[in-house]
């Protein structure tokens, strides 16, 4: 088989323009997950910085050291991350020792027993997230 000058030029024109166009779909390809990780990025910090808890209790009114629920649903806090029950005293939100982490799908519920009597104002935090303040009469 003889190789002949054309031959030549040919195979190396054909390899200089397979090493510049794999150049370029490697410096395109490197270039796509940089703009599609900044824009998931910016996705993920837009939806994480509106976390939210719902609160809804079984009950309105209870007798003293009498069991109930307080079920909910949350937004932009991970699973297996904690919300505990606050209740109001002398105008300040004290953290009750009554906390549940929330599940895969956000939801989380939690049994409660209340012992001080009256109107108690109760809520479900996270951090500095916390729920709609909502009522248990206990009598």
């Amino acid at each position: 088989m003889m190789v002949t000058k054309r031959r030549s030029l040919r195979v190396a024109v054909v390899g200089v323009l397979g090493a510049t166009s794999l150049a370029l779909a490697g410096t395109a390809m490197a270039a796509t997950p940089a703009v599609h990780t900044a824009t998931v990025a910016g996705a993920r910090t837009a939806a994480a910085a509106k976390p939210t808890i719902t609160a809804t209790p079984s009950v309105s009114s209870v007798r003293a050291w009498t069991l109930f629920r307080v079920t909910g649903k949350t937004t932009g806090i991970k699973a297996g991350g904690k919300v505990t029950l606050q209740q109001k005293q002398h105008g300040k939100w004290v953290a009750l020792p009554a906390s549940t982490p929330v599940n895969s799908s956000g939801s989380y519920a939690l049994r409660v027993e209340l012992g001080l009597k009256g109107k108690n104002e109760l809520r479900m935090v996270s951090g500095s997230t916390a729920s709609p303040v909502f009522d248990v009469t206990v009598s």
